[in-house]
């Protein structure tokens, strides 16, 4: 095989899960083959910036979605993004969206008889039911996305919880395997070192308990449900804490605002968006627990770096994105409801036995690196290939 075709609906400067997944597959997939990344043209996006990359990039033509941090890629209605195409000379397909760009490498696959694989990132179903409203908009845009997926070779799914949905509420029945996700971070050498740098760059307290997330500062994220749930935790004895956002997004102003109402300007800190490694990596590791209450996500890949660090995630009850923890084991899940989110966060600082068994199992269990995973995905690649 020469050449792979990596098919998204959004790319940088917007960072997410999925375009993080992709650059990943890009970047350990030039050892093995030529890359091209098809996505879109996105706001502020830099062409110089492009270049730099290791792989090629190759962008559609979009329009601006309003109240959204996302473009709407129009690659049908782009000449020179179809001709590019054409011309890629790609030996297999995989796409991560399935929306215009990604139906645009299933197009050319099947015009071109070529294998096609696609990764299962989200839980469209929850993404059409806020703006559609309707089920009959809804099933008729869930039916539009499972002809894409149906119509590929083979579908991976990003954990088990995620192929069962997919499998039997959303009508999948294309071949489907879990292939987990994975992350490039490395444990920190010195984590008292990791620990003074975030303190003094955020104004932490030396003894102070740190609770983090890292992502989107959007509340489909459930952020809002962590700040109230700290509140309540606060009301319950908890003491002495920071909660650290890092990132960026449409609900940062709401979540200021929740942050006055609830009283917890001392305690909350806005990091914004945090692109060095090297400082997520020290962040995630001065964190006592990784805060993530979202049930939203598929499979995100900051409880991965968290565990790298040995930073146990908590979750809610329901979560896809648990799939792949053990409660009490290497993870924490917690029953629905902020009164007992805020319990199981007492609970478990009251716990430091346990509280290290959990650390030790999420650095054991749930650290996987992206070498070894793009090292399977390759050879997959070549088995799709060599079938043809």
């Amino acid at each position: 095989m020469k050449k792979v075709g990596l098919f998204i609906d959004t790319w940088y400067p917007m960072v997410d899960g999925v375009i993080k997944v992709v650059d990943n597959y890009a970047r350990r997939l030039t050892q093995y083959c030529d890359v091209v990344v098809f996505c879109p043209e996105t706001r502020g996006y830099s062409k110089e910036e492009d270049r730099k990359l290791p792989y090629t990039v190759v962008r559609c033509n979009s329009l601006p979605m309003l109240g959204s941090d996302y473009d709407i890629p129009a690659a049908s209605l782009d000449p020179k993004f179809e001709a590019k195409l054409l011309r890629s000379k790609i030996d297999i397909v995989h796409i991560h969206s399935p929306f215009a760009v990604g139906l645009a490498g299933l197009l050319h696959a099947k015009m071109n008889k070529l294998p096609v694989v696609a990764t299962l990132h989200s839980q469209y179903k929850q993404d059409f039911e806020k703006p559609l409203h309707f089920d009959f908009s809804v099933n008729v845009a869930m039916d539009a996305i499972m002809r894409v997926f149906n119509a590929c070779d083979e579908c991976w799914a990003v954990n088990g919880g995620i192929k069962e949905l997919y499998e039997k509420e959303y009508g999948l029945t294309a071949p489907c395997k879990v292939r987990l996700n994975a992350t490039d971070h490395k444990p920190v050498a010195d984590p008292a070192e990791a620990a003074r740098i975030v303190n003094e760059t955020y104004g932490v307290p030396a003894d102070a308990t740190v609770f983090l997330f890292v992502g989107r500062i959007n509340f489909i994220k459930n952020i809002d449900f962590t700040v109230r749930a700290l509140a309540k935790a606060k009301e319950m004895g908890l003491k002495n804490f920071r909660m650290l956002f890092a990132g960026k997004g449409q609900d940062e102003e709401a979540l200021a605002a929740l942050v006055r109402e609830l009283g917890l300007e001392q305690e909350v800190v806005m990091c914004g968006l945090i692109n060095d490694k090297e400082m997520l990596e020290n962040l995630f590791s001065r964190a006592k627990l990784f805060l993530f209450p979202s049930l939203y996500d598929a499979n995100s890949l900051v409880q991965i770096e968290a565990a790298c660090q040995g930073t146990p995630t908590v979750f809610l009850e329901g979560a896809k994105t648990a799939a792949t923890v053990t409660p009490g084991v290497n993870g924490f899940v917690s029953a629905p409801g902020e009164e007992n989110y805020a319990r199981t966060i007492l609970d478990i600082m009251a716990d430091p036995e346990l509280y290290g068994r959990v650390s030790a199992a999420a650095r054991r269990d749930l650290y996987l690196n992206w070498d070894d995973v793009v090292r399977e995905v390759y050879a997959d690649y070549c088995r799709f290939c060599e079938q043809r």
